[in-house]
């Protein structure tokens, strides 16, 4: 229920706080007075779509909070876990501030939300209506979910058995479909695939392959070089009569002769003497290579061609041998499991099969349950809308069996059809015009659903608009009849609601330093009587119409 209502610099309220009871609390005052202001801010409260033309002239923001003391179901516990927003005590306190530039910050319990979500926790917690809503209950895509909530004990297990099964339908739907849809991009990957299997193989390839080719390609490019360069070397150090190592020779000769004379000489002596070995093995070494290269002239161009092949499959596949040999693991692994995969085809079409059999019991049993849970439905609804003084309406839940198609709730189409008029046709509830009628029929809907529907507050603004007399006094018992369930706010121009009330609520416009603001407040016994006066006589209240103002409240308290 909502507990605390504060409201600052909405629409022409400055500043208001008030304190909601229990049971059914009604909010009267003269035309324009700002009943509806409050039932707006309420709505946006709970996530209903805002503005800055809300805030109050002059005023940077509006600011909007609610305390609500909630009725835990598994629903809304899930959402406010998914949310991280602590409620051990059961109670929600719910914020909403709007700026002038648009931004609106909304709040549950200290948390920030996004306005979706705050319309999502809020619809756990107010039920608004209006006279000329669209209201859930006249909506027929609804129809078929209030006839299952009322019927839940007997329907219920079937209806959970049955969705579990649709799930796994429409699972093996959904991967039939994608595969039916990719059949072609399916193929032509699969060639695509094929193609670069066949390309990497046909190479061949080995790990380090282009580093040994490119060092054989450098020996190939250079070999009239490098003959020349080892032929030069030779003649220069050990060929003709002039060669480098005869006179390294002579002077190794002539060391010879002294070295025996001095340490000094020596040491010359050794130096010189490794220098001649050492070029006559250079010499020897350089002649030895050049009697051994030999070249295939034809061999550097199987080098390039080969390090060209690895440079396109560089380019396509990987940086490397070793990434290419490893995409190629890859493709391979890929193609066989799409292999494996072309052969659940069949077994996806028999699953889905079986599915549907399963799905055709369920859902039959599931329209046989709702069909029963209708005839007691109906006998319902007559039995709440005679006490609105509707007792010849006839009202009826029809049904229409959707072809080719399972839903996640069956095969049924629901919908609820009325007459009001003896001798008319039935018409879809949607199509009822008549404001009057509409009250009533939502009313007596509301009484049997309010209680399986566990809303925390419902709010009902001017529904009884259009209406009078004995009629007005039906929809005042059916009100707080609704009010024993849920908590009931009520906008309401009619005596007999008012009076039935347990608390009511004054809203008058007043007018400080030339600016008109919103004031409310509690009204006694005593100034309930004059209130109820007031709204049976207009301004001329008289002892006779307090009398009948009494009289109201007497008979509401019995």
């Amino acid at each position: 229920m909502l507990q605390e209502l504060a409201i600052e610099n909405f629409a022409i309220i400055s500043e208001l706080n008030v304190s909601f009871n229990e049971g059914m609390t009604v909010l009267t005052g003269e035309t324009g007075a700002g009943k509806s202001i409050i039932i707006d801010a309420v709505g946006l409260l709970v996530g209903g779509r805002g503005s800055a033309d809300y805030i109050r002239q002059g005023a940077a923001k509006c600011l909007l909070e609610g305390q609500f003391f909630v009725k835990r179901n598994e629903k809304l516990d899930g959402l406010l876990d998914e949310l991280a927003i602590e409620a051990s005590d059961n109670t929600l306190i719910l914020s909403r501030e709007i700026t002038q530039s648009g931004k609106n910050t909304c709040r549950v319990n200290g948390r920030l939300v996004n306005t979706s979500k705050l319309r999502e926790i809020g619809s756990y917690l107010v039920d608004i209506h209006g006279q000329n809503e669209h209201q859930e209950l006249m909506q027929a895509d609804t129809h078929l979910g209030l006839l299952d909530h009322y019927g839940a004990d007997s329907l219920g297990d079937v209806k959970a058995a049955y969705q579990t099964v649709f799930e796994g339908y429409q699972d093996v739907r959904k991967k039939l479909k994608n595969k039916q849809t990719t059949e072609k991009e399916f193929a032509q990957r699969m060639d695509m695939l094929e193609f670069q299997s066949q390309e990497i193989e046909a190479a061949e390839l080995i790990v380090g392959e282009e580093e040994s080719l490119l060092a054989e390609r450098s020996r190939l490019v250079n070999f009239h070089k490098v003959v020349s360069a080892l032929k030069n070397t030779y003649e220069t150090l050990a060929g003709g009569e002039a060669s480098s190592l005869d006179a390294i020779g002579y002077a190794m000769n002539e060391m010879l002769e002294i070295e025996s004379l001095d340490d000094d000489y020596l040491e010359i002596s050794e130096t010189v003497k490794n220098s001649y070995y050492q070029i006559q093995e250079a010499a020897n070494s350089a002649l030895r290579l050049v009697d051994n290269l030999e070249v295939d002239e034809s061999r550097i161009d199987v080098v390039e061609q080969r390090l060209d092949l690895i440079r396109q499959l560089k380019r396509k596949y990987g940086e490397s041998e070793e990434l290419i040999l490893n995409y190629l693991e890859e493709i391979t692994k890929e193609i066989r499991e799409s292999l494996a995969f072309e052969s659940k085809n069949e077994q996806l079409e028999a699953e889905l099969k079986q599915y549907e059999i399963e799905l055709a019991d369920l859902s039959e049993q599931l329209t046989t349950l709702r069909k029963q849970a209708a005839l007691d439905l109906e006998k319902a609804i007559l039995v709440e809308l005679g006490g609105l003084y509707m007792d010849k309406t006839v009202f009826e839940v029809r049904f229409k069996e959707m072809s080719g198609t399972y839903t996640s709730s069956g095969k049924d189409d629901v919908e609820f059809y009325i007459t009001t008029n003896p001798g008319e046709p039935l018409k879809p509830l949607v199509k009822v015009v008549s404001g009057g009628e509409l009250s009533r029929v939502m009313l007596a809907l509301k009484t049997i659903f309010s209680k399986s529907q566990e809303l925390t507050s419902i709010v009902f603004d001017e529904v009884d608009t259009g209406v009078s007399g004995r009629v007005a006094q039906g929809i005042a018992n059916k009100i707080h009849q609704i009010s024993s369930q849920s908590q009931v706010l009520c906008i309401t121009h009619l005596p007999q609601v008012a009076a039935v009330a347990d608390t009511q609520y004054f809203i008058e416009k007043v007018v400080n330093d030339e600016r008109t603001t919103t004031s409310l407040r509690e009204l006694s016994n005593e100034e309930r009587v004059m209130e109820i006066a007031r709204m049976l006589a207009g301004d001329e209240i008289t002892d006779l119409t307090k009398e009948h103002a009494r009289e109201l409240l007497m008979l509401a308290s019995k």
